[in-house]
Order: structure tokens, then sequence, then C-alpha cells
């Protein structure tokens, strides 16, 4: 026969006889027995990442506060929920975790989780912006430029601005170099203020760019150079800077810096028109009547 479970395996003794499917049925038991003894006990359950980061968090780990406050905000792998956002960023910034110092104070200054406080909030900006937190130190400055929870001081903003300039922020450079012009909080300086736009507009940020052209279109702390502020219009308008694309408009309508060409010229005041722009939509129905 060839049916495999008629096969008959007789011990040497001659007194009984075992089916060959019984014979493999338990040296894989036994396999399997032996298995288990030499792999050890069975693994643990994996842990629930929320509890466990739970557990660390309530354990004091600094990481596991901010990171458990950063998922309440955003609500992420939990309801989303300001007030325990507040709550764990705030045992962070007890710490000294400057991201969460910095948080802690946005929410204040947004009333998220948390009564609005001005003060409140320049208080946790300070302690992020004293440990080198770049956008708390900008956020700082710009409380202390607009007089919110603090004092207007236009020289305080400029310091706070320039800490975070000289580590290449783009919006800090950009702001400091207004303030420049403007002579707020630092001697007017047409030449110093044409140098923090230009390392903002190199950046690729467009407000720089915008008022860097302006710059040497009127010749401000720049040789006059009507060439280079288009180019610098351009660069601000092509990402969408509704100034930039007028101005850029102007040189084309006025052949300033580069070839005049009115249609070119009605296109890019059409854009910044497009965008609300009050002198775009002059001049664009100007040329275009």
């Amino acid at each position: 026969m060839t049916d495999e479970s008629q096969l008959q395996v007789r011990p040497m003794d001659g007194d009984a006889s075992l089916s060959l499917s019984k014979v493999r049925s338990g040296l894989i038991a036994r396999g399997l027995s032996d298995a288990v003894a030499l792999a050890g006990p069975p693994p643990p359950e994996p842990t629930d990442p929320l509890s466990e980061i739970r557990r660390l968090a309530e354990e004091g780990d600094v990481e596991a506060q901010y990171s458990l406050g950063c998922m309440f905000y955003e609500g992420e792998g939990v309801p989303q929920d300001y007030a325990e956002a507040a709550h764990w960023y705030r045992r962070a910034a007890d710490q000294g975790r400057a991201d969460a110092q910095y948080n802690l104070g946005d929410m204040y200054y947004e009333g998220h989780g948390v009564p609005l406080d001005y003060a409140e909030a320049v208080r946790w900006l300070r302690q992020a912006a004293e440990q080198g937190h770049t956008t708390a130190q900008v956020r700082l400055g710009v409380r202390y430029h607009l007089g919110e929870g603090v004092t207007r001081d236009y020289a305080e903003a400029a310091c706070w601005y320039r800490k975070a300039a000289e580590h290449g922020h783009a919006a800090a450079q950009a702001v400091l170099g207004a303030l420049y012009g403007a002579g707020h909080g630092v001697p007017q300086d047409y030449a110093e203020a044409a140098r923090w736009y230009r390392k903002a507009a190199e950046q690729d940020y467009a407000d720089a760019q915008f008022r860097l052209g302006f710059m040497y279109r009127r010749g401000q702390g720049v040789p006059q150079d009507y060439t280079e502020a288009a180019r610098w219009y351009r660069k601000a308008a092509e990402q969408g800077d509704a100034s930039a694309q007028c101005n850029l408009g102007y040189m084309y309508d006025r052949g300033r810096g580069v070839p005049q060409d009115y249609a070119e010229g009605a296109r890019w005041y059409r854009k910044a028109a497009d965008q609300g722009h009050a002198s775009a939509c002059l001049r664009f129905a100007a040329v275009t009547r």
C-alpha cells in the first residue's frame, strides 16, 4: 500500500506497532516543546506608545512632557485639548525646556488653554529667549515693539531682534533693517538698514527683497541703481508681494531698469490690483482705460 497512514513501523521487540503519522506528530510536538524551552518566557505584549509617553511624563521626563504637550496641542493621537497641552508645556517649561517655554508663552498670548495674559506671555517668552530660542527672541522683540505686556520700547525691541538676526532669522533681519531705516530704537542709518535687508533678501524673504529694491530705487544706503531695484522687485513680485508687483509694474511703465513695456507694466499692476493693492488698482485703471 502507498497510503502513508497505513505504513507500519515495528519496534525492535516486535510487541507493538506505531503508525508513521503518530511518530511524526510526536516529533513535532517534542520539537515545539524544546523550542519554547530554549526561547524562554514569551515576550510581553507591546506597550501602547501614548501610555508610555504619559508614564514617562508623569515621572518627570521633560522630553515626554514636551511631546505630550505637542500631541494635545495638535490633536495627534489624542483629542485636541489646549488646557491639557498647556499643563504639560508648563511641566516641561518649569524644567527649563526652551521650546515648552516658548509654546506656553505663545498660548498665553493667544489665550489658548490659559487666560489671555500678555504679561505672562512675555515672562515665558523671555525665559526661552534668554536660552537663545530665536523665535522667542523675535516674539519678545515684537512684544516690546508693540507694547504688549510691557511698556513699548524700541531699543529693547531692537536688542531682541538683533539677537535673532545674528543667528540668521530672516524676519528679524528684515525688521531690524526697518528699525534702522526709521531710526526707531537705533540711530537712523540707511546703510545699516540696507545691510540687514540684504541678509534677509538673500534668504528669499520677500518683504526684505521689496525693501532693498526700494532703497536701490531711491539711492538710500546704496548707490541709486534702477536695474538692481528692478531685480529685487522682481524677486519679491514673483513670490506674490503686492507692493513689489506694483513697483515692478511702475518700472516697466516708465522704462526704469528694464525696457519700457506698457503691457508688462499693466500685467504686474493687475497682479497687485487683484490682491487689493490700492495704488496698483489706480495705476492699472490708468493704463488700460
